[in-house]
């Protein structure tokens, strides 16, 4: 499967569009993280732990688009955009989405 932020595939054209399809995570990050984060945060340096996890969560949302569209018999999904939000009352759940338009090419 194709996912591409572009408007099209290389020297492919589009046949069929369609619809839009959706990957959503919601993950929650634990204390431990939180704790590694706060040290980062007074002493500098990169939050592994939080890195990690945001991969994770990005990996995740998008092989969610790509099995919806691949239930459609898409070849690619294009024009994929993708957003991160923190949620929770105490920002503690991330939540990674990314949309696009699953497509069949010729």
């Amino acid at each position: 499967m194709i996912v591409t932020t572009t408007n099209q595939v290389g020297n492919r054209e589009v046949d069929s569009y369609l619809g839009i399809v959706f990957g959503e995570v919601i993950t929650g990050v634990n204390f431990i993280k939180d704790f590694g984060a706060g040290l980062r945060d007074i002493f500098g340096g990169r939050a592994q732990g939080y890195e990690e996890e945001l991969i994770n969560a990005r990996n995740e949302a998008i092989q969610e688009m790509m099995q919806r569209a691949a239930a459609l018999n898409a070849d690619a999904v294009i024009g994929c955009k993708m957003d991160y939000e923190v949620l929770g009352q105490a920002g503690s759940m991330l939540m990674v989405t990314i949309s696009g338009t699953a497509v069949r090419l010729r």
